[in-house]
């Protein structure tokens, strides 16, 4: 749960790639999101950010009277949360418009604007919190009691509360709201450095094709199928991030100082319990992660000693983990087609569901091609409450790409089925809650096209595929966890993180997890230098929520594909419960505890499953004969 809502979902992440389609030709409007629900033109988008910002000082008249009824609190609440609800609409329509064409400047200083808007809104009403906890105890409970019009606000007034060690005064919680103007500069500088400052190599493939190795191609030429040229991406690559590696230590230095700031500020103990406070998620989740990920380490290794047999590959090394671990099967989705296998993967949810998905698709709610300038890769926003969820892709007519606008979906409709079931002030579900819906979605599809599998080729490049996913989204993300941890540990204890410590730590996790020690996985020591490349380190504990998310799903998943009475009515009304209660209590309802080992050993078991049914089909395969 937020402390103060500041619209931050849909205002986040300004520096991002882009996607350039020289000569393409337009995109159809079909296959373009329609922004003309939220504002009718930027003109009366204009209009509405002007009205809210001279809305915010409406604010003021309301300090100091919170305590003096339950109708005057109740009026103060009311215009707060109207005021974020309609910031939150204009922020979704700033961040949307810049991600269309992120060439264009007008649109990236509206979302500037709109950011600024943001902060001035947080430090407008920070004085909130800070004056509902100096009330005498018992007025809140009171006012509840007496005003039925308090009911939206029962569980924002109930979590202030719990968070009363870590509020501070009106001065003091103003300034921190005002520090937000500076405080992303980690983030911003990392953001340009990495996506458009860095000299990045050109390098000459085998088949004599000149590349420039920005972020971009790096993503798509280290899976190359020829070793030398995968060496090579890998070699230059790396290079040109150790040539930065002091710069880039100085930047997450200054992020990693930036989170202990925020935690002693509050008066936390550490940085990890101020990260996860503000959801009221147990360490004891995040700490049960890292240790069964590390008593999983053999079915990781497992993974790599497979690939290593499939590739051919007797040394593997770092830069031989991504070419595809099967055979690539020429799948084409058009569009058309991938909505259709979406909607029919998505059937044990229900028609109302599916007939929602379906509205969406025909309803222009998502942008759908890639467009030169227009922001890569994909997201869902769901952060207009009245209006409805919007999804960004950048589609291939692949697997990939269904299974990409399966995942968004499912960000979508949790969104969707939140702001439907819930007030405004408990619609926005929390972060650790958010993974569920999409990579239960990735999973339906898979069920759904391992049903209609032509072949063994086809049905090992899905197991492949859900293998690889496994792996990257538990281990990885996991590993990623585990340096978050150790690096915030390391600065709690007043150590310098410079760059050179900095890859020290990641390459000793790189090379855990890996069996490095064991021969599994060879990691040379210039690829160490990776944690430059990961810009989730900037997002204060984020990724570990990926892994727990993925096997909160793959239990959920299983009990509706296995019919388990009341299993999908549960897992609908996880959804539908949006920000209620606190996302760790949520999954409980629904029969997941993320602070036990159970559904990480059961994550392990699907990843020894896929291995098992690879395992199979090699071995019905005839072997070549001996030369």
């Amino acid at each position: 749960m937020t402390r103060i809502w500041l619209a931050q979902m849909v205002l986040t992440g300004l520096v991002t790639g882009t996607v350039a389609i020289a000569g393409a030709a337009p995109v159809p409007e079909k296959y373009r999101w329609n922004l003309g629900d939220l504002y009718s033109t930027p003109q009366a988008f204009d209009a509405a950010r002007q009205q809210l910002a001279g809305r915010l000082s409406e604010l003021d008249a309301h300090r100091g009277t919170l305590g003096s009824s339950p109708a005057a609190m109740k009026a103060a609440l009311d215009l707060y949360f109207g005021l974020a609800k309609e910031l939150s609409r204009i922020g979704s329509y700033a961040s949307m418009r810049s991600d269309e064409d992120t060439r264009v400047p007008e649109a990236l200083g509206a979302r500037q604007e709109v950011m600024q808007l943001a902060a001035e809104f947080g430090s407008r009403s920070s004085w909130i919190a800070p004056e509902v906890l100096a009330l005498p105890a018992g007025t809140v409970s009171a006012f509840l009691k007496d005003e039925p019009g308090l009911a939206p606000y029962r569980f924002f007034l109930e979590d202030l509360e719990r968070q009363r060690a870590h509020t501070l005064s009106q001065g003091e919680e103003k300034v921190l709201a005002e520090a937000a103007l500076v405080t992303p500069a980690p983030s911003t500088i990392y953001g340009v450095l990495a996506n458009a400052d860095v000299p990045f190599p050109e390098v000459t493939l085998s088949n004599g094709q000149k590349v420039r190795l920005d972020q971009a191609a790096y993503a798509r030429y280290r899976a190359l199928p020829d070793r030398a040229d995968r060496i090579l991406v890998f070699r230059e690559f790396w290079k040109t991030f150790e040539a930065y590696q002091r710069t880039f230590g100085t930047t997450l230095d200054a992020q990693v100082k930036r989170d202990l700031f925020y935690a002693r500020a509050r008066n936390y103990p550490s940085c990890l319990a101020a990260a996860l406070d503000g959801s009221n998620v147990p360490e004891a989740v995040y700490r049960t992660l890292v240790a069964e990920a590390n008593r999983a380490l053999p079915t990781l290794h497992r993974a790599f000693k497979l690939r290593a047999k499939l590739l051919g590959i007797p040394d593997l090394a770092y830069h031989d983990i991504y070419p595809p671990l099967v055979k690539h099967v020429d799948m084409s989705f058009p569009i058309d087609k991938g909505e259709a296998l979406v909607l029919e993967a998505l059937a044990p949810l229900g028609p109302e569901y599916v007939e929602t998905v379906r509205k969406g698709f025909d309803s222009r709610w998502m942008d759908v091609y890639p467009q030169q300038g227009k922001r890569s890769g994909a997201y869902s926003n769901g952060s207009a409450y009245d209006v409805h969820p919007y999804v960004l892709t950048n589609y291939n007519d692949d697997y990939e790409s269904v299974s990409t606008v399966a995942h968004e979906w499912g960000h979508a409709m949790h969104s969707y089925l939140a702001n439907k079931a819930q007030p405004f002030p408990t619609a926005d579900y929390s972060i650790f809650i958010a993974e569920v819906a999409s990579t239960f979605n990735e999973a339906l599809l898979l069920r759904r096209m391992l049903s209609q599998a032509a072949n063994d080729d086809e049905r090992m490049f899905l197991l492949g595929n859900y293998l690889e996913n496994l792996r990257g989204t538990f281990f990885r993300q996991t590993m990623f966890a585990e340096f978050e941890l150790a690096i915030h540990e390391a600065a709690e204890k007043g150590e310098a993180l410079t760059g050179a410590k900095l890859t020290k730590i990641y390459g000793e996790l790189l090379r855990r997890y890996h069996g490095s020690d064991q021969g599994i996985v060879r990691i040379p020591d210039e690829y160490t230098v990776e944690w430059a490349y990961i810009p989730h380190f900037y997002m204060d504990y984020y990724v570990y929520q990926y892994a727990t998310s993925l096997a909160a799903s793959s239990q959920l998943v299983r009990e509706v594909l296995d019919g388990k009475p009341g299993a999908r009515e549960r897992y609908l009304g996880l959804l539908k419960s949006g920000g209620s209660r606190y996302p760790y209590e949520l999954l409980k309802e629904a029969g997941v505890d993320l602070a036990s080992p159970a559904p990480y050993k059961a994550l392990e078991a699907q990843m020894n499953w896929a291995m098992d049914e690879i395992e199979k089909i090699v071995a019905r395969r005839p072997t070549a004969p001996a030369k």
